[in-house]
């Protein structure tokens, strides 16, 4: 893996700790400041791949002579890095808050500082991802999501990782081809406007479709005008061999009145177990408003505003350092005043509260600890596990959290988070801290 996937900076200061001994063991705290005002919470994602990143981290010899012809800087001392520390993480798929460390890497300074801009990259993307798509599965309230975001999302990486998110906040398949086989996802899809187009007619492409695709027939209806669309899938469903339920897919128009009135003749024609499949501009929004209003829709397909977040696309994100050598350190930086130390974050079932600990504390009664360690000696612990089972164990992992989640955290509209309070032992370290660094002479 690329030791340049990071900004300069990280190099020189990386450098200069090398070059002047500085290997203490350090913490850095990856969190979010703050959770943007449109989310009550936000699902933890992107840790397989941190930990991926870890694993390989290395400068190749390409890339150092590259530092070393455009900076000037000696960079011998990077020839033979690697990652060689331990991470605590929240798992995948758990809902975290901000303040909760995603995970903290502990490792000698400069190996520590050099990941950080990846980390940031990887976590701060697919959490802000994980979160949206979890809020358009709430807005569905049991119909099934699907991602369709793949063409409209920042690069190729970037689309993997939102069929990814998605998957573990609960959507049920994705159109992106290559995201269904590398982890384990249904992939799903029928026809674009372009291949209606190609035919004479609708009822020719629709016949032909049907022809070749007999078991998964959904026609795109909206090419031309939606409900003689849905007239002419209802006609060519008649014409096939056996009797098997199709589907009609809105991409345009008012989804509710066109949903209603699709259904209404789908069910008039015989055709009960037919689907009403929409797409076009949906977030949660939108499919919050449908479902209110009671449209007859099955699967809400959503692609640009899951896929870039569209609301929030960013997250105040941080990686900072907490601990050097055993000395617990922070920020005071008007307005991105940090928590020193290493940390713990501790969950009751029963309450809708997280507890944010140093990480040493004695766990409270009914709680749990939610940080866990998964990476040693800069290798992963535990079991060895595929693509498809680490996403599979994400989602039960959302799902049991969605259930513990306070209806007020889940509200499409002003959601309110749940309180994460600072423990006593916390608090006082962090005062402690504070004092000694406000003491330093000038």
């Amino acid at each position: 893996m690329s030791g340049t996937r990071t900004d300069l900076y990280e190099i020189r200061m990386a450098l200069s700790y090398l070059r002047r001994r500085m290997d203490e063991e350090a913490t850095f705290s990856l969190f979010a400041r703050g959770l943007p005002r449109s989310r009550g919470f936000l699902v933890a994602a992107g840790l397989a791949d941190c930990l991926s990143f870890l694993e390989d981290f290395a400068f190749t010899d390409a890339e150092l002579a590259y530092l070393d012809r455009v900076t000037g800087l000696d960079v011998t001392p990077l020839a033979n890095l690697r990652f060689t520390g331990s991470v605590r993480a929240i798992a995948e798929g758990r809902v975290v808050f901000a303040g909760e460390p995603l995970l903290e890497v502990t490792a000698p300074l400069a190996e520590a500082q050099l990941v950080e801009t990846a980390l940031l990259n990887l976590v701060t993307h697919q959490t802000s991802i994980a979160a949206k798509a979890a809020r358009c599965r709430i807005a569905a309230a049991g119909r099934e999501v699907v991602d369709f975001a793949a063409r409209r999302t920042h690069g190729p990486d970037a689309a993997m990782a939102a069929a990814r998110a998605s998957a573990i906040a609960g959507f049920t398949a994705t159109s992106y081809v290559v995201a269904a086989d590398r982890y384990g996802l249904t992939p799903t899809g029928t026809m674009a406007h372009s291949y209606v187009q190609a035919f004479p007619d609708e009822c020719a492409a629709f016949e032909a479709f049907a022809a070749d695709f007999p078991s998964s027939a959904v026609f795109l209806v909206d090419t031309y005008d939606s409900l003689t669309g849905v007239d002419r899938a209802i006609a060519t469903a008649k014409l096939l061999p056996s009797p098997r339920p199709i589907g009609v897919r809105l991409d345009s128009g008012d989804l509710l009145v066109l949903s209603r009135e699709a259904r209404r003749r789908l069910d008039l024609a015989g055709l009960r177990d037919s689907r009403v499949i929409v797409s076009g501009g949906l977030d949660e929004h939108a499919i919050a408003r449908l479902v209110a209003s009671g449209a007859p829709i099955d699967v809400f397909g959503v692609g640009t505003r899951m896929g870039v977040s569209s609301d929030a696309p960013a997250l105040d994100s941080a990686y900072k350092l907490v601990d050097i050598g055993g000395r617990p350190t922070m920020k005071l930086s008007t307005g991105k005043v940090g928590l020193p130390g290493r940390k713990q974050v501790f969950r009751a079932a029963d309450r809708p509260a997280d507890v944010l600990s140093t990480h040493d504390e004695p766990v409270p009664d009914g709680h749990a600890p939610l940080l866990d360690v998964v990476m040693r000696h800069g290798r992963r612990t535990g079991p060895a596990r595929t693509e498809a089972e680490l996403v599979r164990e994400a989602g039960n992992r959302f799902d049991d959290d969605l259930a513990w989640l306070p209806a007020h955290a889940r509200d499409i509209v002003d959601p309110t988070p749940v309180r994460v309070r600072v423990s006593d032992r916390l608090h006082a370290l962090t005062e402690d801290v504070r004092r000694s660094l406000t003491a330093q002479p000038i």
